[in-house]
């Protein structure tokens, strides 16, 4: 891929914090983000030439039109997310969702031009018993009144979007459905993030339940190898993809064991009721974007685990 302008709704966050150090060396990033969640501040990302940041809205048609300009491609990250925002927000979650996708789809086809654009999706689309799922599987949209389905259904009304502007005015679309993702960077909600929170100041990691839920996880520059493949890869287009790592699975309670093992905590586990909808099983089959895209995840979990410890670890000293 030559020299681009990329645009990164949502940009600020932690997968587009991650993509933009990624991208930055070779591309001119263009940030369209309201900052609700910063991960960006912090980077250093902000100073380099190649990094436009624009504090605004999906929701704000103007100014995704103006964000929108002269890219060549875009990657749609801005979303509502994270369990207990959905539970607060959910009727922000699906018009932020829904509305910014479609709004992010008009302007990319009105602007003309642009190459390629990458829909985020999500794997909780699959519903709470997800195992060796495909793209192509029975997608579940739970139970109505269960405020937690409210993202995956805003999410799977994004993909039908996407896909119904590449079958009817061209533009070529991706989605990507991510699964469990962590790493250095990341903010707000998750349970690796807050185990690792926990650990480092010397609390009891809380765990849902019994702890019997069961998650693959997926290191944060995996899944930017795969967004980048998604940007680049002609057999991409028109396509979802699962992007996570089927070998890296493992119980929510296990995993809290090996956050406290390789933080060096002692702090134990604390259980807690959750009487919500849940996820209790999600791991994805990646055949199509081996096939497709070359992806093939590199991190294991505990190598991932040790270097997001470190990096928490650094950031509490420096502070």
């Amino acid at each position: 891929m030559g020299s681009k302008r990329i645009l990164l709704t949502g940009g600020a966050g932690f997968i587009g914090t991650a993509l933009t150090r990624r991208l930055v060396a070779d591309h001119e990033v263009v940030i369209l983000d309201n900052c609700h969640r910063n991960a960006l501040r912090a980077s250093g990302l902000l100073a380099h030439a190649n990094v436009r940041m624009i504090e605004g809205d999906v929701l704000d048609l103007d100014a995704m039109r103006d964000a929108v300009a002269g890219c060549s491609a875009v990657v749609h990250l801005a979303a509502i997310a994270g369990v207990d925002t959905v539970l607060k927000m959910p009727v922000a979650t699906m018009k932020v969702n829904i509305l910014g996708t479609y709004h992010a789809l008009e302007a990319a086809v009105q602007a003309g031009g642009v190459e390629r654009f990458v829909d985020f999706s999500t794997s909780e689309v699959f519903g709470a018993y997800a195992y060796n799922v495909r793209e192509g599987d029975v997608t579940s949209l739970g139970a109505v009144g269960e405020a937690r389905w409210t993202y995956a259904v805003s999410k799977l009304a994004t993909e039908h979007l996407a896909h119904n502007y590449h079958a009817q005015y061209g533009l070529p679309t991706v989605s990507i459905r991510p699964f469990n993702i962590y790493g250095p960077g990341q903010v707000g909600e998750g349970a690796i993030h807050r185990f690792i929170v926990q650990a480092l100041k010397g609390e009891p990691l809380t765990v849902h339940n019994d702890g019997s839920q069961i998650r693959a996880w997926c290191y944060i520059d995996d899944i930017v190898t795969g967004i980048l493949s998604c940007l680049t890869r002609p057999e991409a287009v028109g396509h979802a993809f699962n992007i996570g790592n089927p070998r890296s699975v493992v119980t929510i309670y296990n995993l809290a064991q090996m956050v406290l093992s390789l933080s060096g905590s002692a702090a134990g586990i604390r259980f807690v009721d959750w009487n919500k909808a849940d996820v209790e099983l999600r791991i994805p089959n990646i055949e199509k974007a081996r096939r497709l895209l070359g992806y093939e995840p590199q991190v294991n979990l505990e190598d991932g685990l040790r270097r997001t410890i470190d990096w928490y670890r650094a950031r509490a000293a420096a502070a």
